[in-house]
């Protein structure tokens, strides 16, 4: 098939063996519709356990037991409808049964509402000794002990009332943000490559940012953070809402502190968020130094947040087959092992992945399915370098959830957000080391670098920065002070120097950056980024040095699920993050491979 064909097909002509086999869930839609009308008829039966939980460990285990049959079925309705959905967004039929999906889903999840009050207003020894008297509710006891865990921070049924009252209202700074910046903000028009005038979007930023025109990068810019910053008194006001309510919260609930409450459910310690903040501080100079040879190599006598993007080398233009992909990610994932290459090969051959664009279907890339599917990889493979990334990336998390699900009961297959992304980025480095040793030219070879750099910029240095503006900003609003557009313009400028050095000027617009985030409306949330990353390139590299069990480790973490607190999970297959061995590790491969760059561009 020609990626490159300047039509882009109906999905009709697409041939099969290029397309996900949604059929292996559902036949048809009358058979979806049959699902879905035996699991409306569960969801009313499954109320009738409301209040009786504290029967006996019969009970508690038929609505267990139920209650996973139940949500097995309802996320297979799910994922299929909204998978259909996305093979041609123009297509009605998908649409409906996606909008079915999620009705069900809510009313679902309103019916089950009464299981967490409802355990954790019973005592401790009636759910142990339930366990212990009936040994199908054995693998539950870690299900549990996290639920059990929560009940310190668990108020008066009256004040957890009250709590629950405040939902809409502690949502309103998320949902301001989002209508300001998404509907009510206008960009100016600037003209673009050739000269055309074009309206200037948040969508159309990285595009322009990328442009060697430099005029054009520098006029996006101040299009785009200079709107931000004549609006930063009203999104200062409505950040520093978000801020109280979490504080609120944190307070309400008996927590140290918000940060302490962001990251009590998944039970990770503050040591964890400090060494992400506290590493990218200590090698900052790295990065500085990055910023010197970007600067250096794009011959440029001041150095601006705009030049961040732009190509210091350009992408291989050789259009990979889709084939000579999987042949060139088999290849670079094979020190993972012939039993990972073998089901890689399988999510190939038994059409786990929906390869090229068509006419209608959603854009992007994602991993998907449930329990009760094997996994699916959306894709809009397009013969690029990049694609190929993205092939392993979205295989990783394929592959993880794959390995999960073969090896872990229902409750525990789906592993946490803190892990999400482990697996992928794995991948990824594992595509890049072999690349790096296999360049074919030069150019390729900084291709390869840059997109590394790139990476570590933007998902270990970037988000280490957001991490700390939270902690800072909490910090200032729990001590009684006030959170000001002057004070998060300063800190922000005061992070921005400290990340980027000497060589990068920072512009009036850029200080003002903090109000374009939509991450800092669910709090503490991006440092996972960089631990997920800091994990991954730990996994990696233990594997390419061949150190002993590393292989062995890793394909266990691949199947633990969520059996465990993710740290745990993690720890056993030879990555703490308690301890500041492994996000030291990551800078150690940056500081090697920006020494390789420095030698290929001759700076």
């Amino acid at each position: 098939m020609n990626t490159k064909s300047k039509e882009v097909p109906e999905r009709k002509d697409i041939p099969a063996n290029f397309k996900w086999d949604l059929e292996a869930i559902y036949k048809t839609f009358d058979d979806w519709q049959k699902s879905f009308n035996e699991v409306k008829a569960k969801i009313e039966s499954i109320k009738n356990y409301s209040g009786r939980l504290g029967e006996g460990a019969d009970t508690l285990l038929a609505f267990i037991k139920d209650d996973e049959a139940l949500s097995l079925e309802l996320n297979k309705l799910y994922v299929y409808a909204n998978m259909k959905s996305h093979e041609d967004l123009r297509e009605s039929k998908p649409m409906e049964l996606a909008g079915l999906a999620e009705n069900l889903l809510v009313q679902y999840s309103t019916a089950v509402a009464f299981f967490e009050p409802e355990i954790l207003s019973l005592p401790d020894d009636y759910i142990n000794n339930c366990i212990k008297n009936q040994p199908d509710l054995t693998m539950y006891e870690f299900f549990f002990r996290k639920l059990l865990r929560e009940r310190e921070h668990i108020l008066s049924p009256e004040i957890e009332y009250l709590l629950a009252k405040t939902g809409e209202i502690s949502s309103v700074p998320d949902n301001a943000f989002t209508l300001l910046t998404d509907a009510d903000m206008k960009f100016p028009d600037i003209q673009d490559d050739d000269g055309n005038l074009t309206e200037l979007t948040e969508e159309r930023w990285y595009k322009f940012s990328r442009s060697l025109n430099r005029e054009v990068r520098r006029n996006a810019f101040i299009g785009i953070y200079g709107t931000y910053e004549k609006f930063k008194n009203s999104i200062a006001a409505l950040y520093a809402g978000s801020v109280k309510g979490d504080i609120f919260y944190s307070q309400a609930r008996k927590y140290n502190n918000s940060l302490d409450m962001a990251l009590f459910a998944e039970n990770v310690p503050e040591c964890v968020y400090n060494h992400v903040v506290e590493t990218a501080k200590e090698y900052a100079p790295l990065m500085h130094k990055l910023i010197s040879l970007r600067k250096k190599v794009l011959n440029l006598d001041e150095f601006h947040f705009y030049d961040l993007n732009v190509p210091i080398s350009q992408e291989p233009s050789d259009d990979i087959n889709f084939s000579d992909a999987v042949d060139l990610a088999v290849k670079a994932l094979a020190p993972l092992g012939d039993d990972y290459i073998a089901n890689f090969k399988r999510g190939i051959s038994q059409n786990w992945i929906d390869i090229y664009e068509n006419k209608g279907k959603r854009k992007g890339a994602y991993s998907w399915g449930s329990y009760g599917t094997h996994p699916y990889v959306l894709l809009n493979y397009n013969g690029t370098l990049r694609d190929v990334f993205t092939l392993v990336h979205e295989m990783g998390h394929s592959l993880h959830s794959y390995y999960s699900r073969e090896n872990q009961p229902q409750v525990y297959a789906d592993y946490t957000i803190l892990l999400a992304e482990v697996a992928s980025t794995t991948n990824e480095a594992l595509l890049l080391e072999y690349m790096l040793n296999n360049a074919s030219s030069q150019e390729n070879k900084k291709w390869l670098l840059n997109y590394y750099y790139d990476m570590v910029r933007t998902t270990f240095y970037r988000q280490a920065m957001f991490a700390e503006f939270e902690r800072e900003t909490h910090n200032h609003a729990e001590s009684g002070q006030i959170l000001t557009p002057d004070y998060m313009c300063n800190l922000w400028e005061k992070l921005n120097n400290s990340c980027y050095g000497p060589d990068m000027k920072i512009d009036k617009e850029l200080c003002a950056e903090w109000a374009r985030i939509p991450h800092f409306y669910t709090a503490f949330y991006v440092y996972k980024y960089v631990t997920g990353f800091t994990a991954a390139n730990a996994f990696a590299s233990a594997i390419i040095n061949n150190e002993d069990g590393a292989v062995n480790r890793y394909l266990k973490f691949l199947q633990s699920g969520g059996s465990d607190y993710s740290l745990n999970i993690l720890r056993r297959a030879g990555v703490d993050l308690t301890e500041r061995e492994p996000f030291e590790r990551t800078m150690k491969m940056f500081e090697s491979r920006l020494n390789e760059g420095l030698k290929a561009w001759n700076v």
